[in-house]
């Protein structure tokens, strides 16, 4: 009994560093797995759409927000332009989105000439289609004014940039290019109002809805 006991210790004794060795490799995987995770997670706010790179960060009035999705727009089976969503944290929840109060940009990448009018009805039409006459009179005055700002612009050419800023201390801000348009307008119903055009209970195409808030176009 004592020479099969001592024969069972001295047994275990080569399996100590093997067996470390093994806890040690099983740690590397896993951090190795985590790893690609992130990366693949990264991978997919940075991904293209139709071709054009989407920025994976925005920085807007020195804050810097991520990309919370990016999607394709269509009218009548035409590319119209691409949409990036950027906000301070990710989020899938529609309403965390256009109920938030933080700094936001909404990016409108153009794959065709749209001029400043198209685009100032589409977006009057959308913010219709998602707002009750009550929330619409109440936001009539500032959707009047976007709609000044915006008509000097005359056409939104082939791979321009326009972007509609939020900063909570200012209002809304037309961006053209990378550079501001006029002046930021008072007050956060119309930004809600703008969200909702691609994010409301009407979203002017699901499909894009989905897309903004799963990051995945």
């Amino acid at each position: 009994m004592n020479r099969f006991s001592t024969a069972m210790r001295y047994s275990e004794l080569p399996q100590t560093k093997p067996a470390a060795r093994l806890r040690a490799n099983i740690a590397a995987f896993a951090c190795t797995i985590l790893l690609l995770f992130a990366v693949a997670a990264n991978a997919v706010h940075a991904a293209n759409v139709a071709g054009v790179r989407i920025d994976p960060e925005a920085r807007v009035g020195g804050v810097k927000l991520v990309l919370n999705g990016a999607g394709l727009r269509q009218k009548f089976m035409v590319d119209v332009y691409i949409l990036g969503l950027y906000i301070p944290e990710r989020t899938t929840v529609a309403e965390a989105v256009t109920d938030g109060t933080g700094t936001r940009r909404i990016s409108l990448t153009f794959l065709r000439d749209v001029t400043a009018q198209a685009l100032i009805e589409a977006l009057h039409e959308g913010v219709r289609d998602n707002s009750s006459d009550a929330e619409f009179a109440a936001i009539k005055a500032s959707a009047d004014a976007l709609a000044a700002i915006m008509r000097p612009l005359g056409v939104a050419k082939k791979g321009e940039t326009v972007a509609l800023d939020y900063l909570p201390e200012k209002g809304s801000q037309v961006v053209m290019n990378g550079q501001p348009v006029g002046l930021p307008i008072p007050g956060r119903e119309l930004y809600r109002a703008l969200l909702r055009i691609w994010l409301g209970h009407r979203p002017v195409d699901p499909d894009l809805k989905r897309a903004l808030l799963t990051g995945r176009p």
